[in-house]
């Protein structure tokens, strides 16, 4: 069996991975670069049952067993570069309220991190090392494609052109027609490109903005979910995740507008830089002197009904979407991978059901 991959995001690397793993010949198709977008520029942040309640309870509760297995199953893999491991780790996490104005707090809560401002509240415990975690997203993406690179899988760089259904489907790139068993359409907030070959769902692009300061003084893991009140009386909600190699990821002011089509030409937007920033240096005081190593912005994919589509094409069976997973790209991206192997390789899927993310679902709009 060959599958053509297109897309080497987080999602499509772990597919990569599981199915070169099950002996299947593999090649991923990129335009720019392994982890060029939002695998590389979201939070990494991890929760074993925050969907539960929802279509994604079984998918994010395996995929959260399996980020924690990879890191021993691919314990001896060499790393991407010298070094580099993708931070997997256990975390406590909180729910903070911050308020430009705001008095002393009188908050007394036993696992106050030290390093956060004496107006900040923390509201509750939203998880422990017990079900939340975190990995360097980047990092993850990579050690995944390499770990498939190892087992046999081919990366090429290049444009995707069309994808031509069929008994043989056909991905035609920089001219080059290539044929497979299986194309999986791994594009993300790309994957409205595909629309101009095949009637699929809509899915948009989330932009959202971040900064990364180097931040060795945050030496506890404690993750942060902010309810932020500006003076002007506006909210946001940004996250703050400090990272075991010292650096301190801080994002947030999300918003929906058109995705360009060349990853390399996203640009954060100054405005929500800024008041990131502003967030960032209220919440964490220290941070007035500490040096922006990364200001992004990245689009995260997401579909009208909030799901992601995973599965066969509802006309063409030999074309598979693995798109649309919103701010959970990089929690769901394992289990999806190990689904769709199954699903390719045995003709069914044991690790997770599918059929709440078929594309032939109806998502509200786009069909």
């Amino acid at each position: 069996m060959r599958v053509i991959i297109c897309g080497a995001g987080v999602v499509g690397a772990c597919s990569a991975f599981e199915l070169a793993k099950r002996g299947v010949e593999t090649v991923v198709v990129e335009r720019a670069a392994v982890a060029c977008a939002a695998s590389s520029g979201s939070g990494g942040f991890l929760a074993r049952d925050w969907c539960d309640g929802t279509p994604l309870e079984a998918l994010a509760r395996r995929s959260y067993v399996r980020h924690a297995e990879l890191v021993d199953e691919l314990a001896d893999e060499p790393a991407d570069e010298p070094g580099e491991n993708w931070g997997y780790r256990p975390v406590e996490t909180l729910s903070v309220a911050a308020a430009e104005g705001a008095g002393r707090s009188a908050s007394d809560a036993p696992d106050r991190p030290a390093w956060l401002d004496e107006s900040c509240v923390v509201q509750g415990r939203l998880g422990t090392e017990r079900d939340t975690a975190q990995v360097d997203p980047g990092a993850f993406t990579r050690a995944m494609m390499a770990a498939a690179q190892a087992r046999g899988a081919r990366l090429m760089i290049g444009r995707v052109e069309a994808v031509a259904p069929g008994r043989t489907p056909a991905v035609i790139v920089d001219g080059t027609h290539m044929t497979a068993d299986a194309v999986v359409l791994a594009l993300g907030p790309w994957s409205a490109i595909a629309r101009t070959w095949l009637p699929i769902p809509a899915v948009f692009g989330l932009k959202g903005q971040s900064i990364t300061f180097r931040a060795p003084q945050i030496t506890t893991t404690h993750n942060l979910f902010v309810d932020y009140r500006f003076a002007d009386g506006s909210t946001a909600q940004p996250e703050i995740i400090p990272r075991p190699d010292g650096t301190l990821y801080v994002c947030g002011l999300s918003h929906q507008t058109p995705v360009p089509l060349d990853p390399w030409a996203i640009t954060p937007d100054a405005d929500r830089l800024e008041r990131l920033r502003r967030m960032a240096l209220h919440v964490i005081p220290s941070l007035r002197d500490a040096e922006v190593l990364v200001e992004r912005a990245c689009f995260r994919p997401v579909t009208a009904d909030g799901l992601p589509l995973i599965g066969p094409h509802a006309d063409h069976e030999r074309i598979l979407l693995a798109t649309g997973h919103s701010v959970w790209g990089i929690l769901n991206a394992p289990a999806t991978g190990e689904a769709l192997a199954e699903l390719l390789t045995t003709g069914e899927t044991k690790s997770v059901p599918l059929a709440p993310f078929a594309p032939s679902r109806r998502t509200g709009t786009g069909r």
